[in-house]
């Protein structure tokens, strides 16, 4: 996670595209909003790093998601929780891969499925909730 300091540059205080160091202005973000850090040299999207994982460049701006995206691979998890619960890696539109819970029947949730984000932070796991953008298909009904 990234924190505001005190001692960073910022370009503009009333910018919600954050500064060059991937900062944000206190207060400036929007708590249903997933953000994400693209890298000015290369233009690589990353969630949540401190260097680009490309170019080891270390000018990293604050962008905001449009929230949409593909499920890439889900699992059924059963540890730790006294339901089951999805696990997803979640590839968004705009490049980066996050991980988070998609809301749905279990068995219905499948790679290549369409998503788009529910809520940014779950508030027991933390984790961005995603709802599933078309029904699942059901062959049998």
């Amino acid at each position: 996670m990234y924190h505001y300091s005190g001692s960073a540059a910022h370009t503009d205080a009333h910018s919600t595209a954050g500064s060059a160091t991937g900062l944000l202005e206190p207060g400036a973000r929007d708590q249903d909003a997933l953000y994400f850090q693209r890298c000015t040299w290369c233009g690589t999207a990353m969630f949540h790093r401190v260097l680009c994982p490309v170019c080891r460049g270390s000018e990293l701006r604050t962008e905001r998601s449009a929230g949409t995206g593909t499920v890439r691979h889900s699992t059924v998890v059963h540890r730790n929780t006294p339901a089951a619960r999805n696990v997803s890696l979640i590839e968004m539109g705009e490049g980066f891969v996050v991980r988070g819970r998609v809301m749905g029947p279990l068995i219905g949730i499948h790679g290549g499925d369409r998503v788009r984000l529910s809520t940014a932070k779950d508030p027991v796991r933390g984790e961005p909730v995603f709802q599933l953008v078309d029904e699942p298909y059901s062959a049998w009904s």
